[in-house]
């Protein structure tokens, strides 16, 4: 077993969010997905991004709202998933004005999975 934990592995700032990618961790290579932990600061947002992978997320701490191609944004808090599709922008609101928004997201390619 290994373990991986938040705020252990390399920080890669985008913008004002605290990304830690598991790239940073010896031995996850193997893994057919990429991963990595972000932190939104207390009323902040991350930039728009947009991407070629699909991406499971999860709300490990806080409330947010996920905003994507410019649809109202949908409400999401500690314990909520969202997937989002390829090339879907997209931004992620934290809610909360006294506590980092945290969301666990593992991506891939969809010819990667066998699904393309």
């Amino acid at each position: 077993m290994r373990t991986y934990q938040l705020g252990r592995g390399p920080n890669q700032p985008v913008g004002d969010v605290d990304v830690f990618r598991w790239d940073g961790y010896e031995g996850v290579g193997a893994m057919p997905f990429r991963a990595m932990w972000y932190q939104v600061p207390a009323g902040g947002s991350s930039p728009a991004d947009q991407h070629p992978e699909l991406e499971l997320s999860i709300v490990v701490a806080g409330a947010g709202a996920v905003e994507v191609d410019g649809r109202a944004p949908v409400e999401v808090r500690t314990g909520d998933a969202f997937l989002l599709e390829t090339e879907e922008r997209h931004v992620v609101h934290n809610r909360r004005p006294d506590e980092p928004l945290v969301v666990f997201s593992a991506y891939w390619f969809a010819k990667e999975a066998g699904n393309g």
